[in-house]
C-alpha cells in the first residue's frame, strides 16, 4: 500500500478539528439580513452593536459578504466581543487567515480578553497560515485567563501546533489533558502523519484502543496510510477489519484512500470492492480505480472505468495514457491522447512526457514534433522530465539536432539529460560528439551512472575505439565505485565483436563475473556470422539453443553462418533442426502512422 509523486496528487485527506457548536435558531435568509440591515441603516442603529450583531454574523459567514460585514463592523462606535467574535470566525475559515489574527490583535488592544469561541478560531488562523509565534503569544494569553483546561480550546491549540510541525508542543499539551475526545486524538495523530512520523501514528492509535476511544474516518485514513508507508500490510488489512467490526462510516476520502493503497498493492479487485461499497464517490475515487487497473496491465477494466466515468480531468486521461504506455500499447495511447485534445483538455507535463515517450517507441516524430510545438506555444513549463523525454523523442526518432537543441536549452540537467543525449548521439553515428559530451560532463562534476556507460560504450563501439571502450570499462568499478551489468558487459563484447575481435570476445564472456544472457550470445553468434567464425558460431547456438529454443532468429543465423561459407548441408540441416523443433519464423510487418498531429 504504498503511497506516492504521486499520486498523492489525486490523494485528498480531511480536516481534523470540529467546528465548535453554535446555538441557533432557524437560519436567516441573506435577503432577510439585507432587509434588518436596510431598516436598521433607516433607523440610525447600525453602528448598535447589539442591534446590527446578527448582520455582521451573517455577512461574515457567507465568503463573498465578508467585506461587507468588515465594513459593518468599522461602522460601529464600540464593538463587543461578540460581534468581534463574529469577525475573526469569518476570517478564519475564509481565504484571509492573518485578518483574524489582527482582528483579535485590535480587540486585545481595546482592552477585551476573549472567550472561548475567541481563541478557538484564533488558534484555527493561526494553524492555516502556520504561524506558531502568534499562536503560543495568545496560548499564554488562555493560561493566564485559565481557558487553557476548556476541551475545545486545547484540541484547537494541538491542532495548531501539529498543523505547524511543532509536535513536542503538541505531544507536551496532549499529555497533561486531563480530558480528552476523538478530535484531541484525531489532532495528534494528523501532526505525526504530516510530519511522516508513522510508527507514532500507530502506537497513539494503540493507545487510543487501550483506553476505549472509537476511531473514526480520519484516523483511519492517516493510520491506513502509515501503514502503507511502513509497509505493514498485516496491520493495514486488521484496519479493514476494524472499520467493518465498528460500522465506521465509509466516507469519500476513506473510501479513497483505500482504493489507491489497494491499487498500489495490485490488489484491484479489492479496491474494486471499496469502490462498490462507496455511497458518495468523486473524481478521485474514479481516477484512483483506473490508475490501480492500469498498474496491473487490465487496461480492459481502466478503459470500461474511463467510458463510464461521469465526468474526466487531466489526471484520467493521464493515467489511462500511461496505462497504455506501460503495457507497451504505445499507438493505443497516442490515440487516446489526440482524443483527449479534442476534448479540450489540457494536458499538463507527465501527460506530454509520457506521449512523448510512447512516440519514441514508434517513431512517430511529426506527433513528437507538435508536442513540442505545442509546448512551446502554450508556455508549458519545460521541466527535467519533460525536457528528456524529448531528448530521447528526438534521439530515438533520429532527429539528432533538435535533441542537442532541446538539450543546450534546458536550464537544469542532471544525468538522465546527459545519459539521453550520449546514448543518442553514439547510436545515431555522431560518436565523436558523444565522447566529448562526456568528457564535458565529467568536467561540469556530474557524476556517471550505469546509464552513463552504456551511452559512451555504445560510442565508442560505432567509433571503433577499442582500447578507449575497454579503458572506460574499467573505469567503472575502479573510479567510480559501480558494478558493471549483463548491458555493460554485452557493450563490450559488441565493442570486440565489430572490430573482427570475435575470440578475444568470446575469452571476456568466458571471464564474465556473472553468466551471459541471450542477448550477449547472440551478439556474438551475429559476429562470427559475419566473421565466418563456424567454430564459434556452433559454440554460441549451442548456447542459445540451451537458452532460449523457441528464438527462430538463433536457427536462421547459424543457417545462413553455414550458407556464408557454402555449407550448404549444414545450413539445411539446422532449418530441418528448425521444423522439427515447431520453431517457426514470425510473419513480418509493417506499421502505417495514421496519427494527426494537426489536432494539437
Amino acid at each position: 500500500m504504498k503511497l506516492a509523486r504521486s499520486i498523492t496528487r489525486h490523494l485528498t485527506t480531511s480536516s481534523t478539528t470540529q467546528k465548535p457548536k453554535r446555538v441557533s435558531t432557524k437560519p436567516i435568509s441573506l435577503n432577510s439580513i439585507k432587509e434588518l440591515h436596510a431598516n436598521l441603516i433607516r433607523t440610525h442603529l447600525h453602528t448598535d452593536p447589539s442591534s446590527i450583531s446578527n448582520v455582521i454574523k451573517s455577512y461574515a459567514l457567507s465568503p463573498s459578504y465578508l467585506d461587507k460585514a468588515h465594513l459593518v463592523f468599522n461602522q460601529l462606535e464600540r464593538p463587543t466581543l461578540l460581534v468581534f467574535n463574529h469577525m475573526i470566525q469569518g476570517f478564519s475559515q475564509s481565504d484571509q487567515p492573518n485578518e483574524a489574527i489582527d482582528m483579535y490583535n485590535n480587540m486585545y488592544h481595546q482592552g477585551f480578553t476573549g472567550d472561548n469561541l475567541t481563541f478557538i478560531f484564533v488558534f484555527k488562523a493561526c494553524a492555516r497560515v502556520k504561524d506558531v509565534f502568534h499562536g503560543q503569544k495568545v496560548h499564554a494569553h488562555i493560561l493566564k485567563l485559565g481557558f487553557g483546561s476548556y476541551l475545545f480550546v486545547s484540541n484547537a491549540l494541538i491542532h495548531l501546533y501539529a498543523s505547524c510541525g511543532r509536535l513536542g508542543l503538541a505531544r507536551k499539551l496532549f499529555d497533561i489533558m486531563t480530558n480528552r475526545d476523538l478530535v484531541s486524538w484525531n489532532s495528534l495523530i494528523c501532526g505525526y502523519s504530516q510530519c511522516k512520523r508513522f510508527e507514532e501514528v500507530l502506537a497513539l492509535f494503540n493507545s487510543m484502543q487501550e483506553v476505549n476511544v472509537k476511531a473514526d474516518a480520519v484516523t483511519m485514513v492517516k493510520v491506513i496510510l502509515a501503514c502503507s508507508s511502513l509497509g505493514r500490510w498485516d496491520i493495514a488489512d486488521s484496519m479493514v477489519k476494524y472499520i467493518e467490526e465498528n460500522n465506521i462510516e465509509f466516507d469519500v476520502y476513506l473510501g479513497n484512500t483505500l482504493i489507491d493503497v489497494y491499487g498500489r498493492r495490485g490488489l484491484v479487485d479489492l479496491a474494486q470492492e471499496a469502490f462498490n461499497q462507496m455511497l458518495d464517490k468523486n473524481i478521485v475515487s474514479w481516477n484512483a480505480l483506473i490508475i490501480g487497473y492500469a498498474k496491473v496491465g487490465r487496461l480492459i477494466e481502466a478503459q470500461k472505468l474511463f467510458d463510464e466515468m461521469p465526468g474526466r480531468d487531466v489526471i484520467s486521461w493521464t493515467s489511462l495514457i500511461t496505462g497504455y504506455s506501460r503495457g507497451n500499447q504505445f499507438v493505443e495511447a497516442v490515440k487516446l491522447f489526440r482524443e483527449m485534445m479534442l476534448a479540450k483538455v489540457k494536458p499538463d507535463e507527465i501527460t506530454l512526457a509520457t506521449v512523448l515517450s510512447a512516440c519514441a517507441h514508434i517513431g512517430s516524430l511529426d506527433m513528437g514534433k507538435a508536442i513540442h510545438d505545442y509546448i512551446k506555444r502554450h508556455g508549458t513549463k519545460c521541466d527535467l522530465y519533460l525536457g528528456n523525454s524529448l531528448i530521447d523523442m528526438y534521439c530515438k526518432c533520429g532527429v539528432v539536432e533538435n535533441a542537442l537543441v532541446v538539450f543546450h536549452e534546458m536550464e537544469k540537467k542532471d544525468s538522465v539529460s546527459w545519459t539521453s543525449i550520449i546514448s543518442g548521439l553514439a547510436v545515431n553515428g555522431f560518436a565523436d560528439y558523444a565522447l566529448e559530451l562526456f568528457m564535458q560532463m565529467l568536467r561540469e562534476g556530474v557524476r556517471p551512472t550505469h546509464g552513463s556507460f552504456v551511452g559512451i560504450l555504445l560510442a565508442c563501439t560505432h567509433a571503433g575505439l577499442i582500447d578507449e571502450g575497454l579503458q572506460y570499462f574499467e573505469s567503472m568499478e575502479k573510479v567510480y565505485g559501480l558494478t558493471p551489468e549483463m548491458k555493460h558487459y554485452g557493450c563490450v563484447v559488441d565493442l570486440l565483436s565489430r572490430s573482427g575481435n570475435v575470440e578475444k570476445a568470446y575469452e571476456f564472456m568466458k571471464a564474465m563475473p556473472i553468466a551471459p544472457d541471450v542477448v550477449v550470445w547472440r551478439i556474438l553468434l551475429s559476429a562470427s556470422k559475419l566473421h565466418g567464425n563456424l567454430v564459434l558460431a556452433e559454440i554460441a547456438t549451442g548456447k542459445l539453443l540451451e537458452l532460449d529454443p523457441s528464438n527462430s532468429g538463433n536457427y536462421i543465423l547459424l543457417s545462413n553462418t553455414y550458407a556464408g561459407s557454402d555449407k550448404w548441408g549444414d545450413a539445411n540441416r539446422v532449418r530441418e533442426l528448425m521444423v522439427e523443433s515447431d520453431v517457426y519464423k514470425p510473419s513480418g510487418w509493417s506499421s502505417i502512422n495514421s496519427m494527426e498531429p494537426h489536432v494539437i
